[in-house]
């Protein structure tokens, strides 16, 4: 039998403990302790285990000496920045430091980044999620996609349309990428799903809806049935590529 995991050993004596066992005997039957039990008792989740501090590392009184190696390379020709294998000969001779080329590699590889962002001249990532409101918006990918047919590699054609706040997707496989495929993908997508997005939706590949690209302003000659066919429904259609 698998060793249990602790979520699973603190889901089982919870439900032993809803059926009517007392403490002892939760002890007794999981083979833990009193303390587990409680802790079982009072949280479905563990409590995360906590970290054991930093250990100390010989090369942690050479730091502030890497640093300063480091930012003065930002202001140095590109030639005469330091290499890491040039840094540790420099600890080993200059400082007298008894350290490996893999500790001061290692803490390179981790700092200079740092540094690098400390002294704005590189900028900090950051991450902006996305947001979307409830059927609100939604994406459409209409593309090739190979399929094993008969034991022969056929390409078929892939529509794909999902709302973009909960992930709902609806798709449909077609033999050929004519207008009429992207339009009853489009049917089937808005029947399955129950309406029509009451803000935007985006297009990946809207060349079934195109008669032509003019210009060098990329401007797109959308073919008549598709005005129709959005005004039926109604879509409006951000693209994102043409």
């Amino acid at each position: 039998m698998p060793r249990m995991s602790k979520v699973e050993l603190y889901a089982a004596i919870r439900r032993d403990h809803r059926d009517g066992m007392s403490m002892r005997e939760l002890e007794r039957k999981h083979g833990v302790t009193c303390r587990t039990v409680r802790k079982a008792l009072d949280s479905a989740w563990p409590e995360p285990r906590k970290k054991l501090p930093p250990r100390p590392s010989g090369l942690d009184p050479f730091k502030p000496v890497i640093d300063e190696i480091l930012r003065a390379d930002l202001d140095a020709p590109r030639k005469q920045r330091h290499t890491v294998r040039r840094i540790f000969h420099r600890l080993v001779e200059e400082h007298g430091a008894d350290v490996s080329y893999g500790m001061v590699r290692y803490y390179v590889a981790g700092r200079k980044p740092e540094i690098l962002v400390e002294s704005g001249k590189a900028p900090l990532e950051a991450f902006i999620p996305q947001t979307h409101q409830p059927g609100h918006e939604a994406e459409v990918d209409f593309g090739d996609v190979s399929v094993r047919l008969a034991g022969e590699l056929v390409t078929c054609y892939l529509f794909s349309f999902r709302l973009s706040y909960s992930g709902k997707a609806v798709h449909r496989v077609f033999a050929s990428a004519g207008q009429e495929a992207f339009f009853e993908g489009h049917v089937h997508a808005l029947r399955t799903l129950g309406g029509v997005p009451r803000s935007k939706v985006r297009y990946d590949n809207l060349k079934a809806a195109v008669v032509q690209v003019t210009g060098l302003s990329r401007a797109r000659v959308e073919t008549d049935r598709w005005i129709a066919f959005k005004s039926h429904y109604p879509l409006t259609e951000l693209p994102v590529a043409s």
